[in-house]
């Protein structure tokens, strides 16, 4: 499956808050195609969605940490944990996430496809039973788990709790009692760690490809999104 699109994006900034050069400038394409080719890393294996730098600044593994998320339109810290989960166990754990949720959720897809780099449409439906919209979600798990230009939330507004499976493929977790979450994390053996480091924190690859970015389209439809 050849890729459609791929993006780097970096994080890395000297105290001035000045761009660092990028670690992919001065490969050889097969050095590239390298670096993009290797999946796996100890026992963690990554889906095809995301790369790390090709310094390896952050090694991928697998784990929680515990965090906050500063709403600044509320002025408010809300309680958050980050996951990681390898490829193999990753759909399987983000579908048991869901559980906590309650019967009836609202989703948010989020997608880059066919948009300029650093940009993101986020498409919304209110009110989906969450035992259909398992199902809908196991139809499209390869694109869900590959295509890194496209992310996907699920919220009960209601309690208010939400859990994000985004374009990473990482697992967040948002709300004031997230006990339930970590008690499915750890039933997952995933450990807490507080020293653990995403691949968001460093400079890292996006890739999707034509067919994923038309699967996107089909998901839209099968949840009544108007795209």
């Amino acid at each position: 499956m050849g890729f459609l699109k791929r993006i780097i994006k970096t994080n890395q900034r000297d105290g001035a808050g000045v761009a660092q050069p990028s670690s992919f400038d001065h490969l050889s394409e097969d050095q590239l195609e390298h670096h993009l080719s290797i999946a796996r890393y100890g026992s963690f294996r990554l889906t095809d969605a995301i790369r790390p730098s090709y310094n390896l600044d952050v090694v991928p593994s697998a784990g929680y940490r515990k965090d906050k998320y500063h709403d600044q339109e509320a002025g408010v810290n809300i309680p958050v944990i980050l996951a990681a989960q390898t490829s193999e166990r990753l759909m399987d754990l983000f579908i048991d996430l869901l559980d906590p949720l309650g019967e009836e959720v609202d989703v948010v897809l989020e997608t880059s496809h066919q948009q300029a780099a650093g940009v993101h449409r986020d498409l919304h439906r209110e009110a989906i039973d969450l035992p259909i919209l398992k199902s809908i979600l196991f139809d499209h798990e390869e694109m869900l788990l590959n295509d890194g230009c496209a992310g996907f939330a699920v919220i009960n507004p209601r309690i208010p709790l939400e859990v994000q499976f985004d374009e990473h493929k990482l697992l967040l977790m948002y709300g004031e009692n997230l006990k339930p979450f970590e008690a499915i994390l750890r039933d997952h053996g995933l450990d807490c760690r507080r020293e653990l480091k995403f691949i968001t924190e460093a400079e890292h690859v996006h890739s999707s490809t034509l067919e994923f970015a038309e699967e996107f389209e089909s998901l839209c439809y099968q949840l009544g999104i108007d795209n």
